[in-house]
């Protein structure tokens, strides 16, 4: 989601009747105590049966039939989703489609209808505030994980690994596969050598890691980077890199699954 552009669009729009502009920010976050039942069900009939009724009262018949059609399409959209909602639901919608914004959330807003000729765009905005584009770098020795990530959702990851041999970082589609090592004491004999080498190599390799996290920065647009892993291999990466730093933190959650990563790094 590129939410920058899409609010600078929300931003310009600006119609005339009978079309109209509804925004619907609907909770649905099951953990609150308000929503155990699904009452987000009652909420988003009751919010779209007070323009309906509004509208009928007022004998305006073609702003009517221009609603209905959006309400047919707001309705399909959040109950094909019922089975995969997050926090919450945001929608922007028009009838003659010039407008259509939709995404499922893990960020709780407070639930409200708006039907009139430009977006409301005041929460989504208080959201990008809390919770920006950020990239959240986690080190942990010879492995890398970034973590992409905006309005508390994950938008990608990207796993990197040091290759002993050619002191290159390869990036991976996955994560790297460990190799096996035959034997306890081998595998412990290995890992030691492993240890000195890297302690030894240690600022050389973050130095020629920092480019590759100054151009992920900067070619997607991040407004935060948090570096995460142990003190001193993170502020080595923090002081290599050109780009300002947000918050290092001293955590070993690399291998952490990214959800709960953004929940500890960022909440």
């Amino acid at each position: 989601m590129k939410l920058e552009s899409k609010l600078k669009d929300l931003q310009n729009v600006k119609l005339e009747k009978p079309n109209r502009v509804l925004s619907m920010y609907l909770n649905t976050d099951p953990s609150d105590p308000d929503q155990q039942g699904g009452e987000w069900k009652i909420q988003l009939k009751n919010g779209l049966n007070s323009f309906e009724n509004y509208l009928e009262q007022s004998g305006d018949k073609e702003e009517l039939n221009y609603f209905k059609k959006v309400r047919e399409k707001v309705e399909r959209y959040v109950y094909d989703n019922k089975l995969n909602l997050q926090k919450s639901i945001v929608l922007f919608a028009s009838p003659d489609e010039s407008v259509w914004f939709a995404e499922k959330l893990q960020m709780g807003v407070k639930t409200e209808f708006y039907w009139q000729d430009t977006p409301v765009t005041g929460q989504l905005y208080q959201m990008q505030t809390i919770f920006p584009k950020v990239g959240i770098v986690l080190v942990q020795q010879s492995n890398v994980k970034v973590i992409e990530a905006e309005l508390g959702a994950v938008l990608e990851t990207k796993h990197y690994k040091l290759d002993i041999d050619t002191e290159d970082w390869r990036q991976f589609a996955g994560p790297p596969k460990i190799d096996a090592a035959s034997g306890m004491a081998g595998k412990n004999i290995q890992q030691d050598n492993f240890d000195d080498r890297f302690r030894a190599n240690q600022k050389r390799w973050y130095k020629d890691l920092a480019p590759k996290m100054d151009k992920l920065a900067k070619d997607h647009q991040w407004n935060r980077i948090y570096i995460v892993g142990e003190k001193e291999e993170a502020k080595d990466i923090e002081h290599y890199m050109n780009k300002k730093v947000f918050e290092v933190k001293g955590l070993n959650i690399l291998d952490h699954e990214e959800s709960k990563v953004i929940k500890k790094v960022v909440a």
